[in-house]
């Protein structure tokens, strides 16, 4: 089993270490700028000059796609920063001081609950400016709930445990207990909540782009590429066919360490 998971992991990291490295170097695998207008090239198939076709505006679909993964990555891995943070504050505080400290973290999460996560963060960023900053912000604000309560749970199992107690029995401090042993201790199931999480936001931020109250033209963004293939969906099948299996490429990377990472 073990080596099962182990596998699993190498596969993910590959193919996220891949999509990272191809985002870095876009600049090197793409000889066309993504904004650049050519309507002389306009939806032209996948070919040599230009390996996944070109868009309605005769913008390189390769190069749109390699500065979109920046823009993907970034949101899912810093909206769940945000995201972790929030959680390992309010899961250890609860966790930790109990009783009406508890009560009250506890309902804030229980409303948070009540509310579909997508449908409050669309009413959120319809009331706010469209940006990358807000859209990650956003996400990483309203997506805190499941990794409060997985370290309040380890919280509570790990406070009564001996050094806990020899911690408090030579006077550390109750934050020293928490930043220094409680939390690097119940550290485990959030990195695996933390991975599953960055494939859930990648796809938030791609809905929301799609819908277009994400990432603006024309940056490029990988949901707003989709967006703009609905006219052309006919006739230009590479314009949604390629963003679709970055998506999807990307979300099963995260997904298998996520799995790797599973004892």
């Amino acid at each position: 089993m073990e080596k099962n998971n182990k596998f699993t992991l190498i596969i993910g990291a590959a193919i996220i270490i891949l999509l990272g490295v191809s985002a870095i170097c876009a600049p090197f695998l793409s000889k066309y700028s993504p904004n650049k207008i050519e309507i002389d090239s306009a939806l032209m198939v996948p070919s040599i000059g230009h390996f996944l076709g070109t868009d309605q505006l005769g913008r390189d679909l390769l190069s749109r796609l390699l500065y979109g993964a920046r823009i993907s990555l970034a949101v899912g891995i810093i909206a769940v920063g945000i995201a972790t943070l929030v959680g390992l504050i309010l899961g250890s505080i609860a966790g930790f001081f109990g009783g009406l400290t508890d009560s009250l973290i506890m309902r804030l999460l229980d409303i948070m609950l009540c509310f579909p996560t997508f449908f409050l963060i669309l009413a959120v960023v319809s009331i706010l400016e469209p940006s990358i900053f807000n859209i990650m912000i956003i996400i990483g604000l309203t997506s805190w709930m499941g990794t409060a309560r997985l370290v309040r749970a380890e919280v509570l199992s790990l406070k009564e445990r001996e050094f806990i107690l020899a911690a408090r029995a030579i006077g550390a401090s109750n934050a020293r207990i928490i930043l220094r042993h409680l939390i690097p201790n119940a550290m485990g199931p959030v990195i695996v909540n933390a991975t599953l999480g960055v494939a859930g936001a990648i796809l938030l931020e791609s809905a929301l782009s799609f819908l277009g109250l994400g990432v603006q033209p024309p940056d490029a963004s990988w949901g707003n590429i989709l967006a703009e293939a609905k006219s052309t969906l006919g006739v230009a099948w590479w314009l949604s066919v390629f963003p679709g299996a970055a998506i999807l490429l990307t979300v099963l990377g995260f997904n298998l360490i996520g799995e790797g990472f599973k004892k």
